[in-house]
């Protein structure tokens, strides 16, 4: 289980004595390692009643083309870089600022999908 709350210790690495203990609103969840595969969502309730889908796998992404400002549903073939882990591209993860390969070319990865609940990326040259 991850806990968000303040660090136990100040900058310069002295001990902070906490005046109170951990509060069930400073839980946090595991992060979402979006796969290409079949869709598959999971609908989560968060704080404030309000709920946040998560995609698991996905095969398809809404792809548009800044040219044209047209949108395709285009389907993903591959992962073909990831600025953020090298290690991604192997696993084939979708991320924000991953580059996908599709049918009509590149295109680059600009929603969270493991928060939105949804792939949209934007053609690249």
């Amino acid at each position: 289980m991850k806990w968000q709350g303040k660090s136990r210790r100040k900058e310069t690495g002295g001990r902070l004595r906490s005046s109170r203990s951990k509060r069930k609103h400073e839980i946090g969840r595991d992060s979402v390692e979006t796969h290409i595969g079949e869709t598959k969502r999971i609908k989560l309730n968060v704080m404030g009643g309000d709920n946040k889908i998560r995609v698991l796998q996905c095969d398809v992404a809404n792809v548009t083309d800044p040219k044209t400002g047209k949108t395709k549903v285009l389907k993903i073939q591959t992962v073909e870089a990831n600025p953020a882990n090298q290690h991604y591209v192997r696993r084939n993860i979708l991320m924000k600022g991953a580059v996908i390969k599709t049918e009509l070319g590149n295109a680059k990865i600009n929603s969270r999908p493991g928060q939105d609940g949804i792939v949209n990326a934007v053609l690249i040259d």
